[in-house]
């Protein structure tokens, strides 16, 4: 195989590892964006069930005092 060959392959195979790492790393952002737009909304579901529990209900209590 020739050098410019070899130097072609080489430089092929590098890009694709960059791609294959950018693409990784943009996946993991994704899915920890996911992961925080649903923390965010199980919060607010929790809030809201809370809200229309009535008074006393829906809080923690300490059950060792």
């Amino acid at each position: 195989m020739s050098d410019v060959a070899a130097l072609a392959q080489s430089f092929a195979a590098t890009q694709a590892a960059s791609l294959q790492q950018a693409l990784s790393t943009e996946m993991l952002r994704q899915e920890a964006q996911a992961q925080q737009s649903l923390v965010a909304m199980l919060q607010q579901s929790t809030e809201q069930m809370q809200a229309t529990l009535p008074a006393g209900q829906g809080v923690l209590v300490d059950r060792t005092a």
